[in-house]
Order: structure tokens, then sequence, then C-alpha cells
């Protein structure tokens, strides 16, 4: 349990953990998780990770729970602070937005509200790694730079000229990139879900790099498939590295490919 993208072990014990301190009875019927409860009350709940997902869920049933609950560990993601906002705008009481631990009092009922969901970090950051990856030039508009703070610092250091604009950034790239190394981590560390693009585009770049993922440990699958395009990727458990020095390729071959997940795919279509 459950299904999604195929890159690795996705459990949801904290999602049921949490519900359960607040006094939801949850059982599996059949391959299906069934969750009741008489009334749901605050509870102080620690994340053994900050999962974006178990933030989201045990905050949004916290906000109509009887008394106080707190959230240890939670994920700090702008998703989180987005979602925070919009509660509160309906009348939720929350506190500690953005920050590790997230405190809310329930209350009674929630208000109709017009909310513009935060822009979609991942999909800007694919398209600022594209712009390196085909030494082209991309202007983002309706993105927040303060969100891709590691990433577009990465793409500066490999040579990219990176501009912050009032309503996104613009990044070009006219030589051949230069290497860097990634490491995945929890925001506001670099996001898991760049690592495919940036390994399409570390394919394409001068020198070696390392790329570490500590999320995911299928997220590596998709090597397989760029390596049959003609990258040269090497993967050792979580660590993947490559190209090897002295081996760069100005670019990789068009073939038939399948993506497990729908972010990898948009990795291997830089090609």
């Amino acid at each position: 349990m459950p299904g999604g993208d195929a890159i690795g072990s996705r459990p949801v014990d904290m999602h049921l953990a949490g519900l359960e301190r607040m006094g939801a009875t949850i059982r599996m019927e059949h391959g299906y998780i069934v969750a009741e409860s008489d009334g749901l009350r605050g509870a102080q709940i620690w994340l053994d990770f900050p999962s974006v997902g178990a933030t989201e869920n045990i905050l949004t049933a916290a906000v109509l729970a009887k008394g106080t609950t707190v959230i240890d560990n939670a994920a700090r993601e702008p998703e989180i602070v987005d979602l925070c906002n919009m509660l509160v705008s309906m009348g939720a009481q929350v506190g500690g937005i953005g920050t590790s631990t997230i405190e809310i009092v329930g209350v009674d009922g929630l208000r109709p509200t017009n909310h513009r969901a935060v822009p979609d970090r991942i999909v800007a950051g694919t398209w600022a790694i594209a712009a390196l990856a085909t030494r082209g030039d991309v202007r983002v508009r309706s993105a927040y730079a303060g969100h891709l703070e590691i990433a577009l610092d990465k793409l500066a250091r490999a040579g990219a000229d990176v501009e912050v604009t009032d309503d996104g950034f613009r990044v070009r790239m006219v030589d051949r990139p230069r290497s860097f190394d990634v490491v995945t981590l929890p925001y506001p560390g670099l996001p898991t879900d760049l690592q495919p693009p940036a390994i399409a585009l570390l394919a394409v770049a001068e020198g070696t790099a390392m790329i570490t993922e500590n999320l995911f440990e299928a997220r590596f699958m998709f090597c397989d498939e760029i390596v049959r395009m003609g990258a040269d990727v090497r993967t050792d458990g979580h660590h993947a590295r490559g190209p090897r020095q002295g081996s760069p390729i100005e670019r990789t071959r068009s073939r038939d490919r399948h993506s497990r997940r729908y972010r990898t795919g948009s990795g291997r279509s830089r090609g």
C-alpha cells in the first residue's frame, strides 16, 4: 500500500498513525483502507520523516478536530505553506506556518474562500534545466524563484545566466554546461522530483557528476533508458555517477522509451 509512481516504497504508515492518535479507527478490508471516527480530537504528533503527504493529511484533519494538534517534524515545502494559508483564509487557526512545528486549534466549521494555488516549482525547475540541456533561452513566468534557490544556484554554477524577474525568472545558456553534484533532500533542499531532469542535463555536460538520491530507493530506474540513448550513467545503490572523465556526449540519441513516471519521462525528452 498504496499505488503511485514506481520510484520506490511509498508507505502511508505515518498518515495512518497520525489519524489514529487523533482518535480514528483504521482497518484494512479487501485491499482498501477504511477509517472511521465519531469525532477527531487534537493530539501531539511526531513524524519520523517530514512527509509532505502525511503533513497535509494530518493538517487538514486537525482543522476541524476538537482541541489542539501539534505536528512536529512537519514538512516545510511551499505547497504546505500554501495549504496552510488557504485553510486560514477559510477560518482555520494554524500557527507555525513554514516551520517544522505546526500548531492547529480546531474550529467548528470552515467558510468558502477564493485562493490562487502556488506555482508548481517542479515544472518551473524542469523548464530551467531544459534551457541548459538545449543551450537555449527560457523565461518562466508566474514562478517563484525563491522556491528554487538551490536548483537555480546549481544552474548558475554550471555556467547559465540566471536572471530573477518580477514575475518569475529567465535562464540562458550559450556554451556547454559544466557538471555539478546533486543531493536530493526535503525542502529547502534540492527536490527529488528534479533529479531525473538534472541527470538528463548532466549526461551532456562537461565533467563528471555525483548524484545522491536520499528519498526514493528506486528513483534511478529510468537511468537504464537514457543509457540506451547513449548516456554514460552508472548507478550504485542511492548514488549515480557520470559521465566518465573524457567521455562526454554532445547529445543523446532518439529511441522509443518507456517511463514509469511522468517526471522521468520529461527528463528523457531532452535528448
